[in-house]
């Protein structure tokens, strides 16, 4: 994390309807700027996370998807949640989240949602699943957030990328390490990893890989924690976006296969990525190149 000085942030608060979720909602604003709506987006990110965390602890009914993702009830829970205060602090921007919503109006602009990211590791009792919600607009994210309750860390970026403590939300910018492009530490999911993506990153100056769930990776490079996260498997685009942001507005890159930068909102591809590498040096983009296999 760079050293700089805290930015204080405003957190709003309401007095929230029985029939809604504790905690938090934002009031409706008109943002000036994407950082003023990703400050908006993180009390949600919030709340949903401290909702999720409390249902971590009771028996959580699972079940596969077709896709073949595990999914339960803390996700369709925090969906409702997220969906409730985005319609309320945003009631013209479409949404398209993982469970249930998929806005047919959703075009140039809409937020993607991932209620849940790491629903694996959530139902396994883990600590590295977050929230995930991005603002989309003309094909990339613009603002978002990243919230990690159980491992009290929140990333959020408009135009600069901050991250802070969930518990005080003093908030630092953020900026991802370049110093190293021969000593890499690569970050591999814990739950979803791959052979093919184990003998890809043998290939590469990765001295240290750490087994990290969720999109929580982004997070780490972006805070200058590592190096590199690869997937050659499939994701989805709510998967990726926030922390797509987070990366890039603290100085990296997340690229696909033809080393172009992702882009969202590709309906007629049921919202798959393909493969991709996130890099906190962009540098490294002239170095090493993705195996064209795993394309959406």
């Amino acid at each position: 994390m760079a050293s700089m000085k805290p930015t204080s942030f405003p957190v709003m608060f309401y007095t929230v309807p029985k029939t809604s979720c504790p905690l938090m909602e934002p009031a409706v604003t008109t943002p000036h700027s994407y950082d003023d709506i990703a400050r908006q987006l993180a009390p949600i990110a919030i709340e949903a996370g401290s909702l999720v965390m409390g249902m971590q602890a009771l028996h959580q009914a699972s079940r596969t998807k077709a896709d073949g993702t595990p999914t339960c009830s803390a996700d369709t829970t925090s969906e409702s949640l997220i969906v409730e205060r985005l319609r309320h602090a945003f009631p013209k921007i479409p949404i398209i989240s993982e469970e249930r919503i998929q806005d047919d109006s959703a075009r140039n602009n809409f937020f993607l949602v991932d209620p849940v990211d790491g629903t694996a590791e959530f139902i396994g009792g883990g600590r590295e699943y977050c929230i995930n919600i991005a603002l989309i607009e003309k094909g990339r994210p613009v603002a978002s957030v990243i919230a990690a309750p159980a491992l009290n860390r929140i990333w959020i970026a408009g135009e600069t990328a901050y991250e802070a403590d969930i518990a005080t939300l003093d908030w630092s910018t953020i900026s991802t390490s370049i110093d190293q492009t021969d000593r890499l530490i690569a970050l591999t999911s814990s739950r979803y990893g791959d052979e093919e993506t184990e003998a890809y990153l043998a290939t590469l100056p990765v001295t240290e890989r750490r087994l990290i769930s969720s999109a929580i990776k982004f997070g780490l490079i972006a805070s200058g924690e590592a190096d590199l996260y690869v997937r050659l498997g499939r994701t989805m685009e709510w998967d990726t976006a926030a922390g797509d942001h987070v990366l890039a507005r603290a100085g990296g890159i997340t690229l696909d296969s033809d080393g172009l930068p992702l882009t969202y909102g590709r309906r007629s591809q049921a919202y798959a990525n393909g493969a991709f590498m996130a890099l906190g040096n962009p540098a490294l983009a002239k170095k090493i190149r993705l195996p064209m296999h795993g394309k959406a």
